[in-house]
């Protein structure tokens, strides 16, 4: 499994890179509207914020890691589960408030809070596989840190457009 993860290394070099400049977009963006987002008093805004970001922190964590030089296929999936379920929170938070907010048009937006589970079941599996020493876990990882970004770009779009309108 660890030379598997040497072949790897540049996908998850260039990840690194794309998720950490991707997590700093989104906060800037975030914060210099952070007067306009309070005003608001959104916490289903302020949540898929936060889970937009929690995608961008989990996929920087799990393509750091498997750079790592050394790290054994046992402790990068068990890190790998942990740091999911850490992400998997801000998932629940932001499911959360989208279902209480009483406002009818946010109740119609739930079907887009499933996006951002998605790449939490993506890396959950990948953390159990490679755990497990299977190198299926690797794209698995793969496909959590390419729908990590794809679900961070669509919520943190759609809620900076909410705050803008």
């Amino acid at each position: 499994m660890e030379e598997s993860l040497q072949a790897w290394s540049g996908f998850n070099v260039a990840m690194v890179g794309a998720t950490a400049a991707l997590a700093g977009l989104v906060i800037v963006a975030a914060s210099v509207n952070i007067a306009k987002i309070i005003e608001l008093g959104s916490s289903s805004l302020i949540a898929r914020l936060a889970s937009g970001i929690a995608s961008l922190v989990l996929a920087l964590i799990a393509s750091g890691l498997a750079l790592v030089p050394g790290i054994t296929a046992p402790w990068l999936g068990a890190i790998l589960v942990v740091a999911t379920a850490g992400s998997a929170v801000f998932q629940v938070n932001a499911a959360r408030a989208i279902l209480s907010d009483h406002d009818p048009a946010a109740r119609a937006k739930v079907p887009k809070s499933v996006l951002g589970f998605l790449p939490v079941v993506a890396y959950l599996a990948s953390g159990v596989a490679v755990l497990m020493g299977h190198p299926a876990g690797l794209y698995l990882g793969a496909a959590g840190c390419i729908l990590a970004v794809i679900a961070a770009i669509v919520v943190s779009w759609v809620a900076l457009v909410e705050v803008l309108r």
